[in-house]
């Protein structure tokens, strides 16, 4: 029987420390959730050096799933510590603020979604501050970073334009959706308009902010639909946008009446993509660069050139200046084979 006691009361203690540790992972991970900054790293302590991910609407699960994904493989491939920082929401303030708190703890890199112009005081701030800083994603090229990895976001407006003018036959009254301040997605306007220069039977009816939030994109989209009954087809430029503008279409029981093409190939993409509402994905290689963008700073602090090529001394640098990861073109004849072949 006292045996039996003292079984009872160890388990009882054990159960406790599960409980207490698991709350604790718990509490770690809602640090994400509300926007705070997190770290991971392949290490114990706190001496290893730190490359940080900065971004805004941090939240996103295009971001959690592949951008803060790879970024975690990065820190356990390379043993150090990794971090993400940036506002829970599309936060452009918050996002320079972020920068600005992390310069204070001289990190070995930084990596920065450059969305907007108003961003570059602040990566300049974090190069003055003598920290390797790199864009990814989207770029800031008035900014003094070392180096930018991701896509090129005038190709991914032209890859759209190109499948739309296919689908819709050459003619007929389309309209863009995307974040209407955000440098990237202007680029890949232009790169729309580029192509859709040379059909003078397509008229784009403009260009609409959706603030990638898909209740957004889903309102413009039944506006659209109710202002321009003849319209025939919608590009949609951010993450959210392709999911709104579906949203809409299924709910007005426009599905085959309007085509759709848009960025990402997240689950609800392809969901979209394989019921027929959308009709053409163009898919960033997000964890490439990303964990490519961390390579690429933490090679500027360990290879042995850095004695004859030092950005903050001479402003020569052995790693590229842009890299382009290039792009994934996703529709019905290919989305199985794509989406087996994902990482």
């Amino acid at each position: 029987m006292k045996k039996f006691k003292w079984n009872y009361k160890i388990l009882t203690i054990i159960l406790i420390v599960l409980l207490l540790f698991t709350n604790g992972l718990l509490l770690f991970r809602i640090a994400v959730i509300n926007g705070s900054r997190y770290s991971e790293s392949g290490h114990t302590g706190t001496d290893k050096e730190e490359y940080v991910w900065i971004g805004t609407n941090i939240n996103d699960p295009m971001f959690v799933n592949h951008d803060q994904k790879a970024l975690l493989k990065f820190g356990e491939d390379f043993d150090v510590k990794v971090s993400i920082d940036g506002p829970g929401t599309y936060d452009i303030p918050g996002q320079i603020a972020t920068i600005m708190e992390v310069i204070k703890r001289k990190p070995a890199g930084i990596m920065v979604l450059g969305m907007e112009a108003s961003l570059v005081p602040a990566v300049n701030a974090a190069i003055e501050a003598g920290i390797p800083t790199i864009t990814v994603d989207a770029d800031l090229v008035k900014s003094k970073r070392m180096a930018h990895v991701g896509s090129d976001w005038f190709s991914i407006g032209v890859k759209q334009a190109e499948a739309m003018v296919k689908l819709v036959g050459g003619k007929g009254k389309v309209a863009m959706l995307g974040i209407g301040d955000a440098d990237n997605m202007q680029q890949g306007f232009d790169g729309f308009r580029s192509v859709m220069a040379d059909y003078t039977d397509i008229y784009i009816v403009g260009e609409y902010d959706d603030m990638s939030n898909q209740k957004e994109a889903k309102r413009i989209t039944q506006e659209l639909l109710q202002d321009y009954p003849d319209l025939v087809g919608i590009a949609g430029f951010d993450s959210n946008s392709g999911p709104g503008i579906g949203a809409a279409i299924k709910e007005l029981n426009k599905v085959g009446e309007i085509i759709v093409t848009c960025v990402d190939v997240e689950p609800e993409h392809i969901a979209l993509l394989k019921e027929g509402v959308i009709h053409k994905l163009i898919g960033q290689k997000r964890e490439l660069f990303t964990y490519y963008g961390a390579s690429l700073l933490y090679d500027y602090n360990h290879k042995f050139l850095k004695e004859t090529a030092d950005y903050f001394k001479n402003g020569v640098s052995y790693i590229p200046f842009t890299v382009d990861t290039g792009l994934i073109e996703v529709d019905i004849n290919n989305v199985d084979y794509i989406m087996q072949s994902a990482p």
